[in-house]
């Protein structure tokens, strides 16, 4: 079994990477019994957290919200250069409360799982690859960020 993560203070963006990391490992379980609808659930907190590792890194502060749009607005004049399966992390935050509750909306089908697991994952790809090149280029050779 693959050791846990190294824990970090909660003002640390790696922390918010690990838990992006734990929420997409929970999405792509696909454990039989549970409902597309709380895998996509999963997948959206990854693609949260690790819009949220970002704008920690950034020392943009953030409201405590599930609406991927309003914190990917954030990012102002930023955001034009963001890659299109990173904008499209928006259409995540349906999952992010509605489809937790039984009859709120239509049951959800694989193909919705796939497309939110996809997105989540480039959103995840995305952070850390901002969060690992602002943290090279703030940091002496020989970085201790992993």
């Amino acid at each position: 079994m693959k050791a846990r993560p190294e824990r970090f203070p909660p003002d640390d963006p790696r922390e918010w990477l690990n838990r992006a990391r734990s929420s997409l490992a929970l999405a792509k379980s696909r454990v039989p019994d549970a409902y597309w609808e709380d895998l996509c659930f999963e997948a959206q907190q990854a693609a949260e957290k690790a819009l949220k590792a970002v704008l920690l890194h950034r020392g943009i502060k953030f409201p405590y919200v599930h609406d991927l749009g309003r914190l990917l607005a954030l990012l102002g004049e930023d955001r034009a250069n963001l890659p299109t399966a990173v904008l499209q992390a928006g259409g995540l935050t349906r999952y992010a409360v509605v489809t937790r509750y039984p009859g709120a909306v239509r049951p959800l089908s694989e193909d919705d799982y796939r497309d939110a697991l996809a997105v989540a994952t480039a959103m995840l790809s995305w952070a850390e690859s901002q969060v690992r090149s602002q943290t090279d280029e703030k940091s002496p050779a020989g970085s201790s960020f992993s």
